[in-house]
């Protein structure tokens, strides 16, 4: 039975899931960085909504409670990697147009990717402005209603003007808004 060693098949096994959660973990504990960093440096999830969501996140990929309070620890001090949210323009393949969100803490390296990454796929780096006109943000809201609700003129006519777009599909409740 020369070759056949059950750790040997259990090590490599082992060796792919430790790095899919490795690259799980480290993404949610950035997403807490940035949200505590954006929230003002709250580290409370019930006064910063972006922190619950993303604490939402760590706990949906089994991030254990003292590597999400060390993420945490981490943002909330002065010693902290300072990530910062940065915004790209880009023409794609076809002449699409791309606005690439990222989340870095050395910008040149992240340009240097996003070039490498567009250039590997026949894109382009387009100038401030050039696309972004062809945009237009908007929340999504999606949701079942479990209760009917009766509105007023005044407050159906004030709710009318901050939905943009309201759909209902079958049993559940599609809301689009503008974001100022």
């Amino acid at each position: 039975m020369s070759g056949h060693s059950k750790w040997s098949k259990v090590k490599h096994q082992k060796a792919g899931t430790d790095a899919a959660k490795g690259a799980a973990f480290t993404k949610a504990s950035r997403a807490i960085t940035i949200a505590v960093k954006e929230g003002g440096g709250i580290i409370d999830p019930d006064k910063n909504f972006r922190l619950r969501l993303a604490l939402g996140k760590a706990r949906s990929v089994n991030m254990p409670n003292d590597t999400i309070d060390r993420a945490i620890a981490k943002a909330a001090g002065e010693g902290a990697a300072s990530l910062e949210s940065a915004v790209y323009e880009a023409i794609g393949p076809g002449g699409s147009a791309l606005i690439i969100e990222a989340a870095t803490d050395n910008r040149q390296r992240t340009v240097s990717e996003i070039k490498n990454a567009l250039d590997r796929y026949g894109g382009r780096l387009a100038s401030p402005g050039a696309v972004m006109y062809q945009f237009r943000r908007v929340d999504y809201i999606h949701f079942r209603p479990t209760f009917e609700i009766h509105l007023d003129e005044h407050a159906h006519q004030a709710l009318t003007k901050l939905l943009e777009q309201l759909d209902s599909l079958e049993d559940v409740q599609e809301i689009y808004t503008n974001v100022a």
